[in-house]
């Protein structure tokens, strides 16, 4: 952490987006953000992200009808039957399902700060969840069945002084039978002082792992993560591996995460997870189960970077031409809940890091919480539903989500849900 803090020191870049949040503080910088995002796009989409979707599955099944792309030539009635599935399926792939996930950002306190971060964490971020929240969040898994996975990030989430409490009263609520609980590890923070029997804890409260890598060389991860970021994280995956992780004879699960370090798409998931076992095992003795490539969201620091190296554009234009109407039906907003540190709930990671609230006014995001939510949140915008304010997580099922802009990065290629 010491490192990282010297770092931020020097970095310029980091320094001016800090002097930007003084002055204009987090909302209107969001707002900012969002108008460059909408002329980086003026040129190539003239619709909202709804009505693009719409717009290609509307194509889609022109295409469909037409006979010189369907040999067989369907006959009339059997092709209106089929249009009108497609339509049903349409209207259905941008509604909210039964949650099934509930991820947790538990907080932004983190010893890296990494460029690509869409949280913006680092060192100097104290926001964190109470152990009041976390508790009841360990509540709302207890009584919504159809929840399956507890997904638990920051910052550094191991480094909130809640995450523990949160592992253990998750753990006692729903065994691992019924839940499978999910630390988004930076790697590093085992390194970290007072997490020396971080390896430990995970293990007994049988908790996988996915874990950020970048890239299998160094100078990539050290560039886009910090210097000596690979060094601490390979010594971090060989003693997960010792502890297991990573051994298809045990129940310990390690999954690396991989996200390009520029204005770039990532490569082939298969063909790139075949590459970092073959140099990982060769070079260092390390196993892990899968590899996941992850598009960057345009989006906070990802964002400023682009905006400072004028590839914002060109980057949404990639993003837009690189659409894929087979990642609507699984984006992580239809099925996950996303809970912020101070309780109020999301769409998605994504959503929460701009403000846009479930239940809150869609324009402006300000709507009024419940006397008793309003006891617990901590945030500047009060707006949209919070923990407190359900039961069951299934009751907010019926909130429409909300897309913006920034949902491109989530349908581009292979997708990053």
């Amino acid at each position: 952490m010491e490192d990282t803090l010297a770092e931020m020191e020097v970095d310029v870049d980091f320094q001016r987006t800090q002097r930007a949040y003084a002055e204009l503080g987090a909302k209107k910088l969001t707002l900012e953000e969002r108008k460059a995002r909408r002329r980086a796009l003026s040129g190539v989409v003239k619709v909202g992200f709804e009505e693009f979707v719409l717009q290609k599955q509307e194509l889609e099944e022109q295409q469909l009808l037409s006979p010189t792309n369907n040999e067989e030539k369907l006959e009339e009635e059997e092709a209106k039957d089929e249009l009108h599935a497609r339509k049903i399926k349409a209207a259905n792939n941008l509604s909210r399902k039964d949650p099934e996930i509930l991820q947790i950002n538990i907080g932004l306190y983190c010893n890296q700060a990494c460029s690509h971060c869409h949280v913006e964490s680092s060192p100097r971020r104290k926001e964190a969840m109470t152990n009041e929240i976390a508790r009841r969040c360990a509540h709302l898994l207890a009584s919504s069945p159809n929840v399956h996975t507890l997904d638990i990030t920051g910052g550094a989430p191991e480094l909130n002084p809640a995450f523990r409490e949160l592992v253990k009263c998750a753990r006692a609520a729903r065994g691992p039978d019924s839940l499978t609980i999910i630390d988004r590890c930076n790697l590093t923070v085992l390194h970290e002082p007072g997490q020396e029997d971080l390896v430990e804890f995970l293990v007994k409260h049988q908790v996988n792992i996915v874990a950020s890598l970048p890239c299998y060389s160094a100078k990539n991860v050290d560039k886009q993560r910090g210097a000596g970021v690979f060094e601490r994280s390979i010594s971090a995956l060989l003693m997960l591996n010792e502890a297991g992780y990573g051994n298809p004879n045990t129940n310990h699960k390690i999954d690396l995460v991989y996200n390009p370090g520029g204005a770039f798409l990532p490569p082939d998931q298969t063909m790139l997870e075949s590459k970092y076992k073959e140099e990982l095992l060769d070079n260092f003795g390390i196993i892990f189960n899968q590899l996941f490539t992850m598009t960057n969201m345009p989006i906070k620091r990802f964002a400023d970077f682009l905006l400072r190296k004028g590839e914002l554009t060109t980057y949404m234009e990639l993003l837009v031409q690189n659409f894929n109407l087979g990642t609507v039906d699984s984006l992580m907003c239809r099925n996950t809940i996303s809970v912020n540190y101070d309780g109020k709930v999301f769409d998605c990671d994504f959503n929460q890091q701009l403000g846009f609230g479930i239940g809150a006014e869609k324009d402006d995001m300000t709507s009024s919480t419940s006397v008793t939510a309003q006891k617990h949140l901590t945030h500047d915008d009060s707006g949209g539903k919070s923990v407190f304010d359900v039961e069951t997580l299934s009751e907010l099922q019926k909130h429409d989500i909300t897309f913006d802009n920034h949902c491109f990065g989530c349908t581009a290629g292979e997708g990053s849900s």
